[in-house]
């Protein structure tokens, strides 16, 4: 029986083939076997504003659209700028505290990079 490389993602050495890939039933990170390199590169995620710009952490955007607060009558107002912004992974890619509402989630479509 041939010895398959363990998970490059946790490490965990129950990995199986299925079809041309390898997969991690742990983590259920799937991966083409000597692509471990190209792979790690790609897991480097690029977040745009809406006008195609790179956003990187600590950047300040600009708010285009009025957007109503989910279980609020708060609206963040077109022209809000906020600063110190944070990526995170999820549908909602950006992290921020805005004055006079806190802390909230944004989605990078409805900002620009100021």
């Amino acid at each position: 029986m041939s010895e398959l490389p363990p998970c490059p993602k946790c490490a965990s050495t129950f990995t199986y083939e299925d079809g041309g890939q390898l997969v991690c039933p742990e983590c259920a990170h799937e991966w083409t076997p000597g692509a471990s390199d190209a792979s790690d590169a790609s897991d480097d995620r690029v977040i745009k504003d809406a006008h195609g710009t790179v956003l990187a952490d600590g950047d300040s955007v600009t708010v285009i659209k009025d957007l109503k607060v989910k279980g609020s009558s708060l609206v963040v107002k077109v022209g809000t700028r906020v600063k110190n912004i944070r990526l995170v992974d999820g549908d909602h890619d950006i992290d921020c505290r805005i004055d006079g509402i806190g802390a909230m989630k944004l989605k990078s479509e409805f900002v620009k990079k100021a």
